[in-house]
């Protein structure tokens, strides 16, 4: 159950930044060997169920570890703090911590770190981003009422049991419910975390192979090894400095120069000559990220059944082999479903689900949006957000692409908001009147994450409240599903549910990609387009 502002994967990380020499030399903030990589400033507090956006995310990565982490190269969820993990029937879970796990505080981490840090997620009062997630946990609807009127202080379906051991009642059954345990929502608290909880915010302290020294907001934060780690990822390298910017062109520049050891996002400008200006040091791997087009179902123009003739003669109007090509130069994959490739095909990734719908065809596209009644207001107009990444450049380029296809010139515009925080407050109060552009960065590897949080009936991240039963009824009968391979049967359906209604047009599947200088070694990305930061050498 994902929240709608997981778009911020394309992000523009960088700015105006602070003299860099220190961090590209290689002494750092602390001496040894430290690396510099481009970053931005978290959106929210870094509290574990406060951040939903990459910047913060890639923070809380390296400071925190929880009951499961995703293998940095399969995204195969494995157990970290988790010894056990009992069910009997996918819907009461026994869980057992491992012992020797501490905070960089010194405290232990036991059942309780858990479930208060759960308790305080789920809690309305404490107005988390990620509350949703707890929202399969019994007695969410009394912690987090749809009300607003909160009538229980802690989840009835969490318990303690022993030092190490806690329950979990889910109110539905959930047989992934375990593999949704690596997202950080999900990460133990100590008690600092309560007890002096301003303190904690302005120094978080977590249980991860890092800890943080200092955050400047706006230049820098410098992330140390922390040399009393317990886990088997250890860092291997003496720490991170992530440094602000505003324009990821600049850090390019930056890493070209010597100046900045990583950037993890290299802009579409400069696609054309990364591998010889970095001489090989460039990374372009799949990620679990997908680009799509939404549409405003509260909007009853979108909600006919002529509108979705005329949704699918859009789709079949994109040349997205072209786009990817010409424009994305390759770090971009036309979709043909709508989740991603790094699934996997034995995690529910089914290439090609989509059909002639998601192929270029210009002339069954017009026949179909004339079948439809033609555009709603005689013209498409794609909303997106004008501050960050390469959206302007793309709609342009879809909308062409769609002009083409229909024959008129003016089918299809642009519709340019300044700011992505103007961009997202117009989707949640659904102001949108037309397509509007949206993307997803999954939360964990699971084909229910891309499904669920954005097209089942009022879930979380349903911007455009997009509803189908039949959808609806297949996703519940495939969590409840304990055989792997039935359950993604069962998604697979539903997400053909999606398909035959053009619930929304998949565009592409979004790669990872990195350089960086000479002075790394064994730099990776891992399947969430995140930098393995622990792995990575300097020297």
């Amino acid at each position: 159950m994902r929240g709608g502002t997981r778009v911020t994967w394309a992000l523009g990380v960088v700015a105006a930044v602070l003299p860099l020499a220190a961090c590209g030399s290689g002494t750092g903030a602390a001496g040894g060997s430290v690396l510099s990589s481009s970053w931005g400033d978290p959106q929210n507090p870094l509290e574990p169920a406060n951040t939903n956006e990459v910047q913060g995310g890639k923070v809380l990565d390296m400071v925190f570890r929880g009951l499961k982490r995703y293998d940095p190269r399969t995204g195969k969820a494995e157990n970290m703090l988790a010894e056990r993990i009992d069910s009997p029937d996918s819907q009461n879970y026994t869980i057992t911590v491992k012992n020797g796990w501490k905070f960089s505080n010194g405290e232990p981490v036991t059942a309780k770190s858990f479930v208060d840090a759960w308790n305080y997620g789920a809690s309305l009062k404490n107005n988390q981003k990620n509350a949703y997630f707890f929202g399969y946990i019994e007695g969410y609807d009394k912690v987090h009422p749809e009300s607003g009127r909160q009538t229980a202080d802690t989840l009835s379906g969490l318990r303690v049991t022993g030092p190490r051991t806690f329950t979990v009642r889910l109110n539905q059954k959930f047989s992934s419910f375990p593999d949704t345990l690596g997202y950080a929502a999900f990460a133990p608290l100590p008690r600092a975390f309560f007890t002096h909880h301003a303190a904690w915010l302005d120094k978080p302290v977590g249980n991860g192979p890092y800890t943080i020294e200092s955050y400047t907001k706006g230049a820098q934060m410098y992330l140390k090894k922390w040399d009393g780690y317990p886990g088997p990822d250890k860092a291997r390298n003496d720490g991170v400095t992530l440094m602000v910017y505003t324009d990821n062109n600049t850090a390019y520049t930056d890493v070209l120069a010597g100046n900045l050891d990583l950037v993890d996002d290299i802009p579409a400008s400069q696609l054309k000559n990364v591998k010889s200006d970095l001489n090989g040091r460039y990374i372009n791997t799949p990620a679990g990220i997908i680009q799509t087009i939404a549409f405003p179902y509260y909007d009853k123009a979108w909600d006919t059944d002529g509108a979705r003739k005329v949704r699918t003669g859009l789709s079949m109007a994109i040349n997205r082999a072209q786009i990817t090509k010409t424009l994305f130069r390759g770090t971009r994959t036309p979709a043909t479903d709508w989740t991603s490739p790094v699934l996997g095909t034995d995690g529910g990734f089914k290439a090609g689900l989509c059909g002639r719908a998601c192929e270029y065809h210009p002339a069954e596209a017009r026949k179909l949006v004339q079948e439809g009644g033609g555009l709603p207001g005689g013209q498409v107009r794609i909303t997106y957000n004008a501050d960050m990444g390469s959206h302007k450049e793309w709609v342009d380029a879809v909308c062409n692409s769609i002009n083409n296809a229909l024959g008129n010139d003016r089918a299809c515009v642009g519709n340019p908001v300044g700011t992505f925080a103007d961009f997202r407050n117009q989707i949640s109060q659904h102001k949108m009147t037309g397509p509007f552009r949206a993307g997803w960065q999954m939360d964990y590897p699971l084909i229910q994450n891309f499904l669920q949080p954005l097209y089942y009936t009022n879930a979380s991240s349903n911007d455009g409240k997009w509803s189908d039963k039949r959808f609806d009824g297949l996703v519940d009968r495939a969590n409840a599903e304990t055989d792997k391979a039935r359950a993604i049967g069962l998604f697979q359906e539903a997400e053909g549910v999606v398909r035959d209604n053009m619930a929304a047009i998949p565009l592409w599947y979004q790669n990872g990609s990195a350089g960086y200088t000479d002075r790394l070694h064994d730099v990776a990305l891992n399947p969430f387009s995140v930098p393995v930061y622990d792995e990575i050498k300097v020297g």
